[in-house]
């Protein structure tokens, strides 16, 4: 029985037992209190997140995760694919215009594992049980792999981009490309040799790939978009003639630029986990 006469806060402590839920509320009221103190970033509040829906965003850019790779992942491999897949769609929520997000291909374990996921069902996203070919036509399908010749220049909005939802290429090194052609899909890379050295041949996340087309869809800057999303730890630095090149507005030297070319079929970028994690 709830004792009358009581305080706010003696009446809460009071009810507490019988209402679970108010006591989360009251926790997270009081770290979110303590973190505004002191001037953290807490994010987007509820009816920001609300308002920032793809349906209401001005950035109709179409990309998709390729999760039908379960026949060439173990279990662990699988739960890294779904950590990936929250960094991403955590990203997409908190941008101001979300890109137009599909996961497609969602069966067996991937599908399993992010069904136990409590809120994944809520997700603002498309959520396909069939491949993207089946979704989108082929005319209007890119699949990003290193292994491609092309450059990446720009993001066309009638365009989709599809990121390869494989964890562990060092088995698989090459498959989503080699799919991609057998298919007759249109693929390409992303344009990192031409902007940015990187000391190793580090591979990128699936986050990673991500979240570098999300920034560049509001930045319209590979340069940019690349130094705001990599990890410091993979030892990247910036290739000065391109940054010369940026400030004075004129057109950089042919030859160096193929050059790059070159540099940049040489680098590993396909998605894959990143080892920090494991």
């Amino acid at each position: 029985m709830f004792t009358d006469g009581l305080r706010p806060n003696e009446l809460f402590r009071e009810r507490s037992p019988y209402f679970p839920g108010l006591v989360e509320k009251e926790k997270r009221k009081k770290r979110l209190a303590e973190m505004r103190e002191k001037g953290d970033d807490i994010g987007p509040s509820r009816k920001t997140l609300k308002r920032n829906s793809m349906k209401h965003s001005a950035c109709q850019q179409k990309v998709v995760i390729d999760c039908s790779f379960d026949d060439y992942m173990t279990d662990k491999d699988i739960t890294f694919l779904t950590q990936q897949l929250q960094h991403s769609y955590a990203a997409n929520r908190r941008a101001e215009n979300p890109l137009q997000l599909y996961v497609c291909g969602m069966r067996g374990r991937t599908k399993q594992r992010l069904d136990s996921i409590g809120d994944y069902k809520g997700w603002d996203v498309f959520k396909e049980e069939r491949d993207y070919n089946e979704v989108f036509p082929k005319e209007d399908i890119v699949y990003l792999s290193s292994e491609s010749a092309n450059i990446l220049d720009q993001l066309d909005d009638r365009k989709v981009y599809v990121i390869g939802g494989l964890v562990d290429h060092n088995h698989h090194k090459g498959l989503c490309h080699r799919l991609a052609e057998e298919k007759g899909i249109a693929h390409a890379q992303l344009p990192i040799g031409q902007f940015l050295h990187l000391k190793s041949r580090k591979v990128l996340t699936i986050n990673h790939v991500f979240e570098i087309l999300l920034r560049f869809t509001e930045t319209k800057d590979w340069q940019t978009s690349f130094l705001a999303v990599l990890p410091q730890r993979k030892g990247v630095s910036v290739i000065e003639e391109v940054t010369e090149t940026r400030n004075n507005g004129s057109e950089p030297n042919h030859a160096v630029l193929e050059k790059r070319k070159c540099e940049t079929n040489e680098q590993n970028i396909e998605p894959k986990e990143d080892p920090d994690t494991r």
